[in-house]
């Protein structure tokens, strides 16, 4: 059965990897225009992106990768997908400590961000503020990443990391984003908890043990 699903997952990395090759062949016959460069920028930052994310799923060396390289990252990839679908626009604020690193893949910690600001962004799309910090706690990490919306609601606060569970109505909406983000936490040690914040707000909360 491992060795099923090891092919299973090999199988759609190549499959994806084909789709890829393509959308990147796609941008740059569309970045020739100058009127569509930077729609082709975009479309080239995320079939790079998705390149990293299946490289995540089939490695198997443990990696490690600076926090500050990592939201950068997420942070433009998210800013992408935003402005590519007209859904918010976003105020970043960052106070990251220097010389932090994650453990394990960059890829999926890109993953994990990016589904936390998303999420935020979603959740408040006009005059949407996103505050990420992250910071040594004696021998632990923390990050937290709070943004300025309604909050969220004490009959789904229990929920919200459970596996395609959404209070969104859309298709496109697999309930699966924060999911994703409790279980690669979980894959590399830590813990993630949401709670509201005052006067309005939510706050996630990723503690890692120390380096």
């Amino acid at each position: 059965m491992e060795r099923d699903t090891e092919l299973t997952v090999a199988g759609l990395a190549h499959d994806l990897n084909n789709v890829f090759e393509t959308l990147a062949e796609s941008a740059e016959l569309l970045g020739r225009d100058p009127k569509w460069a930077r729609l082709a920028a975009t479309i080239r930052r995320s079939v790079t992106r998705g390149g990293r994310i299946v490289e995540s799923l089939t490695e198997t060396a443990r990696e490690s990768g600076e926090v500050q390289g990592v939201l950068d990252n997420a942070i433009l990839h998210a800013d992408d997908f935003l402005q590519v679908t007209r859904a918010a626009t976003v105020t970043w604020n960052s106070e990251i400590e220097p010389g932090l690193r994650l453990p394990g893949s960059p890829a999926a910690w890109e993953r994990v961000f990016v589904n936390l600001f998303l999420n935020a962004a979603q959740i408040k799309p006009e005059e949407a503020v996103i505050e990420i910090r992250a910071r040594r706690d004696g021998e632990q990490m923390v990050i937290t990443v709070a943004d300025n919306g309604p909050g969220i609601s004490a009959e789904v606060l229990p929920h919200i990391f459970e596996p395609r569970f959404t209070t969104k109505r859309s298709r496109s909406r697999t309930g699966l984003g924060l999911h994703i983000v409790s279980s690669i936490v979980g894959e590399n040690g830590g813990t993630v908890a949401a709670e509201n914040r005052e006067p309005r707000g939510a706050v996630f909360t990723i503690t890692l043990p120390g380096d």
